[in-house]
């Protein structure tokens, strides 16, 4: 069951001598719990096309569908209630508080919610359990591996219990040890969670932990990759 779809999905920026498509109609399904990693070349689409399915912005031209509802036609605001309950963002600068605890900056997303303070610190201590650094909660990123740092930016992502978690090149700082770790956690947290994972890189090696893998070219959809256990 498709989580996603996308129709005939332009984006043109600019007008006149100045504008540019970004997008030239793309056509996308994405199932419900699968593992994607999505790759192409500089200005090729990709991380236009992940702005639009995380929200950030909106299509110029075409649908929009998550679970069967249109994105493309919500506010703003409707667009920002939408993340808040059912999307989870890492990236790969990890973008942590420097100043506060991993548990602090697990739990502000839900203080966003306006949770308050004993649920925020247990659904935190329970994602920082998933991502295997509990007995780390009142560390600072400062006193954190880079590694480390990912796992908490993760557990932040996940607090919430979205249905996607969007990640944007989370590998993209660490070495290759750590990158494994960080694609094997993503991993697990798909298979056994069953958040659909939706994640950019440029790295082959990553994109090989994916269940489906979509090649943007020239701001359309090249090809699509499907593992034999998605393909049956």
């Amino acid at each position: 069951m498709s989580i996603i779809q996308l129709r005939n999905v332009t984006k043109t920026y600019g007008a006149g001598a100045t504008m540019f498509q970004a997008l030239k109609g793309v056509d996308l399904d994405i199932e419900a719990g699968d593992f994607v990693a999505v790759m192409g070349p500089s200005g090729s689409g990709k991380s236009t096309t992940m702005n639009i399915l995380g929200c950030l912005d909106v299509p110029t031209g075409g649908t929009f569908l998550f679970r069967g509802h249109h994105i493309e036609t919500l506010t703003r605001d409707q667009r920002a209630l939408l993340r808040r309950k059912y999307l989870g963002f890492v990236f790969q600068g990890f973008n942590l508080l420097s100043r506060t605890s991993a548990l602090e900056n697990v739990e502000l997303p839900l203080l966003y919610r306006g949770e308050d303070k004993k649920t925020r610190a247990d659904l935190g201590m329970a994602a920082l359990d998933k991502v295997g650094l509990k007995d780390w909660w009142d560390h600072t990123p400062a006193e954190l591996s880079g590694g480390q740092q990912q796992r908490v930016a993760i557990a932040r992502a996940i607090v919430t219990q979205p249905d996607v978690l969007l990640a944007d090149e989370p590998t993209g700082n660490l070495d290759s040890e750590r990158s494994v770790e960080i694609m094997e956690l993503l991993t697990d947290l798909n298979r056994n969670s069953g958040i659909t994972v939706l994640m950019v890189t440029h790295e082959p090696d990553m994109a090989a932990f994916a269940r489906t893998i979509v090649h943007f070219k020239d701001g359309l959809v090249e090809r699509i990759e499907r593992s034999a256990e998605v393909a049956a």
